[in-house]
């Protein structure tokens, strides 16, 4: 794990958002064979890298969730009182809230957070970015919200967000 982009998200959320949040580190990965087949149902063989998304994450204390993509130096400011709904033209947003979208299909409640992140995956490399994002943010929440999900049922989810 890069220690410089853990402290740096860690820091930022604290100054931020005024506590300190849950930190997740989700791996990027290369397909050895198998290349856009693991979301079509298809038979993979990957391998987890060294490089991935750091991603800090925590309750909000406002009736508001906020994101904050510290590569892309964007937020991304949103309310959870009603079913969440994919954005237009294929937003970086859309991967987390197709998270929190399946997590709420399963029947889960899920308040308002805040998420900080940061990856050190080359975009558009083929290295699963949205999906090291994805996995990052259902793993989070599952601890965070003690949501007792098994690894399949997580898989699945960011699999379907993917979607």
């Amino acid at each position: 794990m890069n220690i410089d982009c853990k402290e740096q998200i860690a820091q930022l959320f604290k100054r931020k958002f005024t506590q300190n949040p849950l930190l997740v580190f989700s791996p990027g990965r290369i397909n050895l064979i198998g290349e856009h087949t693991d979301y079509n149902d298809g038979f993979v063989f990957p391998a987890a890298i060294d490089k991935g998304i750091y991603l800090a994450i925590g309750l909000s204390k406002t009736n508001a969730s906020t994101i904050v993509a510290v590569d892309l130096e964007e937020q991304y400011n949103f309310t959870l009182d009603d079913q969440i709904q994919p954005l237009a033209n294929n937003r970086w947003e859309n991967y987390i809230l197709g998270v929190i979208s399946e997590l709420q299909k399963k029947g889960k409640t899920v308040p308002n957070i805040n998420i900080v992140f940061k990856g050190d995956i080359p975009a558009g490399a083929g290295l699963s970015s949205s999906a090291a994002l994805e996995n990052a943010v259902v793993f989070g929440l599952n601890k965070l919200l003690e949501l007792n999900l098994s690894k399949k049922e997580m898989i699945l989810i960011s699999q379907k967000a993917e979607h």
